[in-house]
């Protein structure tokens, strides 16, 4: 057999030949960091024996395939840890993840002196250097052997698995763990890890399930990598918006209140109303939309017509469900069937299609508890949402300005360059869940396809993600921990106006049919309130900073000249307050810097007489003195052109 190697060249052998073995003809020193095998663009373990001509590329954990095999492993040597040190534990599953791994157990909660004696354990297991060893077993041998161990959820995982699926296992030394592979040769091959935390989890994601313990870890190739990670953990701590938004006082949550159910500060409050302003005019203003105003809730009968009643039931809030003396109402989830009969309101033509309605809606979800974070998974939120009621003739025009649209909120926001897009497509799986038949789902699919394509926009594709009424561009961006949100969405319906029975008149006099595109433009303003935090790590642009100047007079002979320049401000305004506090001047300034502020100025003796303020600010440092006029054009520019500063490295702003 031939084995063409990753630089072109090639080795031919009589026999077949395990991955090691090849890795150790080519070089000794590959074969002792070789992870696993890339064989014709497939992952596999170093075992696999080849028998046939191939592409072959060894592995190492300085490739992001190969440091997913060392994480891997490592979950098996933490699981084996476990084991010994809680012998009851029962183990479930433990998969590598883009940042380390993580491994599910049924077992009493881990303290941190937990994880740290797991991590002696590991150790210890990492220096013994067993060998993994792959082999496998028939389905009813393979449940009999889980069933001995006492594993259950390795138990329902076998059963779960295809009748034909190969079930295999890997022995370390006597532990012995379910797994497809891939896995290093030995332990020995985990150089540098670190137990970061542990959590509660649900059994394979349903909350109806048992509650498990999840310990979250990460491995890397060597000590410095780890080193590195483990200081990018602590910036992510402190930029985590549950964490820095409580202590910045843009919002707080109350146990009798609710989880889910956010209280905004005056600060945050101030915030969300700048996003919505500014929001409200874009879309009024700029961008040819009408606003309107419907119910937090209706009967169930619209929800009954939309379809939500049959499809989203379990996600919304139902009111007197049970009482036969008073009707069933619930509260909105989605905006789209209340806009439908604004638009049926009055009579409408093609040409006055299209129809783009908008609307600042809160709306309400009914969340799992266990799925509740901060401001990014709320029961209740509001969004920027809107519905374009349309010819189909003019559907890829409207697609094309709703990500046109979505592209200048994101890159005003400064957040551009982190997000991706993703076209959410129907399980075909699962068809029930859906309206529409098969044709349906791939041309409406296809449509937003070829409209992202047109449009150069790089995409991935994910089932199961759609609307139940139609396919969407989801424009997704992760938080500080890695994990994907959707922030935007655009979603194209080709279904409903049939069950409104919605119409335009065209050019013939005949009632038409129109097309649906329900869309928001920055989406949820929780979720992205939640992302400019820790985007920012609360030093915000200026024009969205709920106090944007603070004026700090050297002492209480200067606070009539530093009411003087507030009153100056706030006639254009600017957020501004006055520390009229009996403390060092030294102490404001640094106290000012704390609470991320934008500019400070500074007022005494020399700034009353001149008309001047001395000009402190987060991006330069001192600026010195300026006529307050000047300090006002400049200020006044940056807010209204939403412009982001750069903020000076600490070692060059001026003192």
């Amino acid at each position: 057999m031939i084995i063409t190697l990753k630089d072109g060249s090639s080795k031919e052998y009589a026999e077949a030949m395990s991955v090691y073995d090849i890795a150790k003809d080519i070089s000794e020193g590959l074969a002792r960091v070789a992870c696993a095998g890339e064989v014709d663009g497939e992952i596999v373990d170093l075992r696999t024996v080849l028998d046939k001509d191939c592409t072959l590329n060894i592995v190492t954990a300085k490739d992001p395939a190969g440091l997913r095999v060392v994480r891997h492993t490592a979950s098996h040597v933490m699981a084996e840890a476990v084991k010994r040190l809680f012998p009851n534990a029962k183990v479930a599953i433990g998969p590598a993840i883009d940042e380390g791994f993580y491994y599910d157990f049924d077992a009493e909660p881990f303290s941190r002196e937990d994880l740290d004696n797991i991590e002696k354990e590991m150790k210890k297991i990492i220096k013994e250097g067993n060998k993994l060893e792959r082999f496998t077993l028939p389905r009813e041998e393979a449940i009999k052997f889980m069933e001995e161990k006492g594993e259950p959820y390795k138990v329902e995982l076998i059963k779960d698995l295809p009748e034909d699926a190969e079930i295999s296992f890997y022995d370390q030394g006597g532990f012995v763990d379910l797994c497809a592979g891939p896995h290093l040769m030995n332990t020995k091959g985990i150089k540098a890890y670190k137990l970061i935390s542990s959590s509660m989890a649900y059994w394979r994601g349903d909350s109806n399930k048992a509650q498990l313990q999840r310990i979250y870890a990460t491995a890397f190739n060597d000590k410095d990598e780890l080193a590195a990670y483990l200081e990018h953990l602590e910036d992510i701590k402190k930029r985590d918006h549950n964490k820095l938004g409580r202590e910045m006082k843009l919002f707080t949550t109350v146990d009798v209140i609710g989880q889910g159910l956010p209280l905004f500060t005056p600060k945050g409050t101030k915030m969300i109303m700048k996003l919505q302003r500014w929001m409200e005019d874009l879309e009024d203003k700029e961008w040819g939309y009408v606003r309107t105003r419907t119910p937090l809730m209706a009967k169930s009968d619209l929800y009954k017509i939309s379809g939500h009643w049959d499809h989203y039931m379990d996600g919304m809030f139902i009111l007197n469900k049970d009482d036969d003396d008073k009707e069933t109402m619930a509260l909105r989830p989605m905006t789209c069937p209340f806009q439908y009969y604004v638009y049926m309101n009055e009579q409408h033509s093609y040409r006055d299609l299209p129809y783009r309605m908008a609307e600042t809606s809160t709306l309400f979800r009914n969340e799992d508890s266990g799925e509740m974070h901060g401001l990014t998974r709320v029961r209740q939120f509001t969004i920027t949402e809107a519905h374009i009621i349309l010819r189909p003739d003019q559907a890829e025009e409207e697609l094309t300005r709703c990500t046109e649209l979505c592209n200048y909120v994101m890159k005003t926001l400064g957040i551009d360059g982190d997000v991706t897009y993703r076209l959410s497509k129907w399980d075909p799986a699962n068809t029930e869940k859906y309206l529409g038949d098969e044709e349906y789902w791939n041309s409406t699919q296809q449509y937003l396809r070829d409209v992202m394509d047109k449009n150069n926009i790089t995409y991935t594709e994910a089932d199961g993600e759609a609307a139940f009424y139609g396919p969407k561009i989801d424009i997704q961006a992760k938080n500080v921990y890695g994990k994907e949100d959707t922030m935007v969405t655009i979603q194209l319906d080709c279904a409903s106006a049939e069950k409104f029975g919605m119409y335009y008149i065209d050019e013939k006099g005949e009632k038409v049919r129109p097309w649906i595109i329900h869309r928001t433009s920055m989406g949820c303003y929780e979720r992205t309130l939640a992302w400019l935090i820790e985007h920012y790590a609360g030093k915000f642009p200026t024009w969205l900073c709920p106090e944007q100047v603070r004026i700090l007079p050297i002492s209480e002979k200067y606070s009539d000249y530093a009411e003087e320049v507030r009153k100056e401000l706030a006639k254009n305004d600017i957020d501004v307050t006055v520390d009229n506090r009996s403390e060092k001047i030294g102490y404001k300034i640094r106290e000012a810097r704390m609470d991320k502020l934008p500019y400070m100025l500074v007022v005494g003796e020399q700034e009353q007489a001149d008309g001047l303020v001395s000009v402190r600010s987060r991006f330069e440092g001192n600026e010195g003195q300026k006529p307050l006029a000047d300090f006002i054009e400049q200020i006044c520019k940056e807010i209204r052109t939403k412009e982001i500063r750069v903020e000076l490295p600490e070692e060059e702003k001026k003192r």
